[in-house]
């Protein structure tokens, strides 16, 4: 889902905050509290996602103890039953009028094993979590996305992901897991047991049944540097895939009306961590914002303003070990829609997303181009296919839809699957015509849920048309 979406991380005084010189200020907008995460004895009666997008009003909420107390919940529970993780999710996964529930009780590293490079976790433990207790014992995640507030569970169910040409998901890193189906049966899968129900299991939507653990693959630990830099646009679309096979994570961020992009690598080193400064993300992106609301009725003198506001041969460093790096928090509320297509196609998609975007006056987030290896779990948006993501963003108190609407021509032209966890309008027709194993995953759901106590409406207009 989304995270350092501040298209500079990193960049303290000394970076595009200081080459971006003050503009008149501007009546700020009304400020958004930043929901927390909700204990399990105080769970409100109403949820709603992060960026507020989302609500829902649940008949019960629950936070199972044990697995025994989630199978007869499944069992018995008002439906639909559908998991809360951070609330991170754009698209309406989570919504039911039935049953919420909480893993809240599911979080913890059970075993840690650095001879064999693996370790077990409960589904409902933050990645942020996950990497402190792997960093304490001398071990890290292969990748991780750009923010670690998301559940294990989450974050696996919806094809979440970070950035390098040679690194996967987060779900291709699964061993095994184990799950509780509908009918409160346990059910453990790996690579070898029951693989098809792993290979299902590893991106399901929450619609097989409810991961208590899963066993990842990890590795040591270690420290990456970063750098940021700036390009003009042509050139850095003109160097991106040489950059991405350069680096072990490559990304980079358009800047509409600008002329520019961002670009973000991280290399494996062998010098000492060194804690990052201030972050000037959050400024840049209010200076954005205000530029936007002074000329966004006029492109030409936007741009104009940028080159004369943005200082092109600025550079950032910085040192730290993986986890600190490559995931932040952001408080910024947005909404966002991600597509990810034929790595081949990736250049030529961006291009019209940017033409696409440039066309709306009133746009200002930047454009996040990641890339992705892929792997074989069943709805991976990745399934044997080399990717690169492009998400597209819009402030949570702005229109949104065009990001679906316009945007997605863009994304179904170049053969884009979506982002599970972020806004899409594709059919379940499209779907099947997507993922070679969509009937087959289709068919294993019904057989675990053969009542359909786990399809909000959103997941019975995916799965079966409705």
């Amino acid at each position: 889902m989304s995270g350092r979406r501040g298209f500079l991380t990193g960049l303290g005084a000394a970076g595009i905050a200081a080459g971006l010189r003050p503009l008149p200020a501007l009546a700020a907008p009304a400020a958004v509290p930043v929901r927390t995460p909700v204990a399990p004895t105080a769970l409100p009666p109403r949820w709603r996602n992060w960026s507020g997008l989302e609500q829902c009003q649940a008949r019960a909420w629950q936070a199972p103890a044990d697995e025994a107390a989630l199978a007869d919940t499944l069992r018995r529970g008002p439906a639909p039953l559908r998991c809360v993780g951070a609330g991170h999710s754009f698209s309406a996964l989570v919504p039911s009028e039935g049953t919420l529930l909480s893993l809240d009780h599911f979080s913890g590293a059970r075993a840690i094993d650095a001879a064999a490079a693996t370790a077990r976790f409960g589904a409902g433990t933050r990645l942020a979590l996950v990497s402190q207790a792997l960093h304490a014992q001398g071990l890290a995640l292969h990748n991780l996305p750009d923010i670690d507030t998301q559940t294990l569970a989450g974050a696996c169910a919806t094809g979440t992901h970070g950035t390098g040409a040679t690194l996967s998901a987060l779900h291709a890193q699964i061993e095994a897991l184990t799950l509780i189906s509908a009918r409160g049966e346990r059910l453990a899968c790996s690579r070898s047991e029951r693989p098809e129900l792993f290979a299902a299991a590893q991106v399901s939507l929450g619609a097989l049944g409810v991961i208590t653990e899963m066993t990842l693959r990890v590795r040591a630990r270690h420290v990456l540097k970063r750098r940021v830099w700036l390009r003009p646009t042509a050139a850095l679309l003109d160097e991106a895939p040489a950059l991405a096979e350069r680096h072990r994570h490559f990304e980079c961020y358009l800047l509409p009306f600008t002329g520019y992009g961002a670009v973000i690598v991280h290399d494996e080193v062998s010098e000492a961590p060194a804690p990052r400064g201030h972050s000037a993300d959050e400024d840049v992106l209010r200076d954005l914002r205000r530029l936007r609301d002074w000329a966004g009725r006029r492109p030409g003198l936007r741009r104009w303003l940028a080159a004369k506001l943005i200082d092109a041969d600025q550079r950032e460093e910085a040192t730290d070990w993986s986890w600190r790096l490559l995931a932040t928090v952001r408080p910024t509320l947005f909404n966002e829609s991600e597509a990810h297509v034929p790595r081949e196609a990736g250049i030529n998609c961006l291009r019209e997303v940017l033409a696409a975007i440039e066309r709306r006056n009133e746009a200002y987030f930047p454009i996040e181009f990641r890339y992705v290896k892929g792997d074989e779990a069943w709805l991976s948006p990745f399934h044997r296919r080399d990717s690169c993501s492009i998400a597209v963003h819009a402030a949570h108190d702005e229109p949104w839809q065009y990001l679906v609407g316009e945007l997605g021509v863009v994304f179904r032209r170049h053969g884009g699957r979506p982002h599970w966890g972020k806004l899409h309008d594709r059919s379940a027709a499209e779907l099947a015509a997507l993922y070679p194993r969509w009937r087959d995953f289709n068919a294993l759901r019904r057989e675990l849920d053969p009542d359909g106590r786990l399809l909000n409406p959103y997941l019975r207009r995916l799965f079966e048309g409705g």
